[in-house]
């Protein structure tokens, strides 16, 4: 197996070392793991490529590349520089340092990455860790991810194969995200809808610099806040590691015939 492995929080970060663990179990030893990963972190960029401007790639070891851009440059440079002309198995994404649960599904660059691997036809999976009071100041937060990443993965896996994750259109992805617990207290594995915190939203926080200008710092909402019972955030933070299949198509088909009703028939 062929595997290509990116994240957000940048080349250096901890979370790709799991990966890179997790990774090569299910490689094995005849199989390929490369990374591609952003130089920097980018964090929040979503599924931004840069459009506009050129992404330097630099070679830093055996099949090991950073690349100035976002995780979605870094999938899009491992399909068509890096591995052109070699058949990628699975893209990997991650493991961040914290969820991507909820609505921080929708500011991910982990999740970035995996929609383009799926956009370029490919097996895609994002991985998360959700840190909390349980697992930020253990040896390693990282654990129950490191412990269970590559079983959860390989069952993910197994249902896509078997599904219609091959069907024509937009090709599912999975967001996985392991529970803010030791991995001693992980109950398990369960598949189920992207959640939302109720009146938790991002916001911007000003700062002044010594030189009095002013800055805006991006701010998060609170991550224990309720959630409905059986969404991903509730699961996880109920000690499950959760998975939830998504695709790119962002349309709301249940409105669409009542949206339809509404606007009447127009000739053109």
């Amino acid at each position: 197996m062929r595997i290509l492995i990116t994240n957000d929080d940048g080349i250096n970060a901890p979370g790709l070392k799991v990966l890179e663990a997790i990774a090569g179990d299910l490689a094995g030893p005849d199989g390929e793991v490369w990374t591609v990963a952003p130089a920097f972190e980018q964090s929040g960029v979503a599924h931004c490529i840069s459009y506009a401007h050129p992404t330097m790639i630099s070679e830093l070891g055996t099949r090991r590349y950073a690349a100035e851009g976002s995780p979605a440059d870094c999938v899009l440079a491992g399909v068509h520089d890096v591995l052109l002309g070699h058949p990628i198995d699975l893209v990997l994404s991650g493991v961040n340092r914290g969820n991507n649960s909820a609505e921080n599904a929708l500011y991910s660059g982990t999740l970035g990455g995996a929609l383009e691997g799926a956009l370029q036809g490919l097996r895609a999976i994002a991985l998360s860790q959700y840190l909390g009071p349980r697992n930020n100041h253990i040896d390693d937060p990282f654990e129950a991810a490191a412990r269970f990443g590559a079983e959860t993965v390989r069952r993910v896996l197994d249902f896509d194969a078997a599904s219609s994750g091959n069907e024509p259109g937009y090709r599912l992805f999975y967001n996985v995200n392991f529970p803010p617990v030791p991995a001693a207290e992980v109950k398990g594995l369960k598949a189920c809808p992207q959640g939302i915190r109720e009146n938790t939203r991002f916001s911007v926080e000003a700062q002044l610099s010594p030189s009095k200008r002013r800055f805006l710092w991006a701010k998060g909402g609170d991550q224990r806040a309720p959630v409905a019972a059986g969404t991903d955030a509730a699961l996880n933070l109920a000690g499950w590691i959760s998975v939830t299949p998504m695709r790119a198509d962002l349309t709301c088909h249940a409105s669409v015939s009542a949206l339809q009703a509404s606007l009447g028939t127009t000739d053109a």
